[in-house]
């Protein structure tokens, strides 16, 4: 068994705390440490690090310390402490950023129509938080499904280390490609270079249907296995020019 290595350490001790606190003391951070869409006013820059370290459930925060531990524990031990935060933080911000894009083009796509049909800036963020409108100027321009779309990238904040985490993940698949992977629903091990990017394919499939199941960041997951990538790539095609 890996031992735990100090990153790893420290990252799970604080996700463990901001997970168990809030529920002992009986107090919810999501509007300040979650990741809102820009436009929400509990929107705030320093959420692209704090969603890192906030999760919804026991599963949600149970997978993703299982995996930064048994996926990046390889890593910290061939990298080092500082080299690992770096790798960690820069794949769950951009993980964070990407999302954003993505959700901001399809928010844009529809907000154009509310604008097009004569309300205000002030008027679309009203019929946002309230939920529900009657504004008779949107009779036939939009229906239940675009609403329902453009009032969830709104109101839906994201959290957790998924994006860092599929950043690991890559990272493994690069530096140890034909370590055997496993999964409970698929016990059958498979090699790390096709496991990994069939996850990804997953997900890219998912986020760009209607077939998801469950509220899942599927595009964070994308952009943090990009950044993870990059760097990843870039750190292994360099390690004998680097000091």
């Amino acid at each position: 068994m890996n031992r735990l290595t100090d990153a790893i350490k420290h990252l799970i001790i604080i996700n463990a705390i901001l997970f168990i606190a809030p529920q002992l003391l009986k107090l919810d951070f999501t509007n300040i440490l979650a990741l809102h869409f820009p436009k929400n006013e509990h929107f705030g820059f320093w959420q692209y690090v704090t969603h890192m370290f906030m999760h919804g459930s026991f599963p949600h925060i149970l997978f993703n310390m299982y995996g930064l531990w048994a996926f990046g524990t390889p890593l910290e031990q061939m990298w080092g402490k500082k080299k690992f935060f770096f790798f960690y933080f820069s794949a769950g911000i951009g993980a964070g950023l990407i999302y954003t894009l993505v959700n901001y083009y399809q928010f844009n796509g529809i907000y154009e129509l509310f604008i097009n049909a004569g309300l205000t800036d002030s008027e679309v963020i009203s019929i946002l938080e309230i939920g529900s409108t009657n504004d008779a100027r949107l009779t036939d321009v939009i229906n239940q499904e675009q609403f329902n779309e453009i009032w969830s990238l709104y109101n839906t904040p994201a959290v957790g280390a998924s994006g860092a985490v599929y950043g690991i993940l890559v990272a493994f698949g690069l530096y140890f490609k034909d370590a055997k992977l496993a999964l409970i629903f698929f016990p059958i091990p498979i090699a790390a270079k096709y496991f990994i990017p069939v996850m990804i394919l997953g997900d890219l499939f998912f986020g760009m249907t209607k077939y998801s199941i469950g509220n899942v960041a599927h595009f964070a997951h994308i952009g943090g296995a990009l950044i993870g990538f990059l760097i990843a790539y870039y750190w292994k095609k360099n390690q004998f020019k680097m000091n």
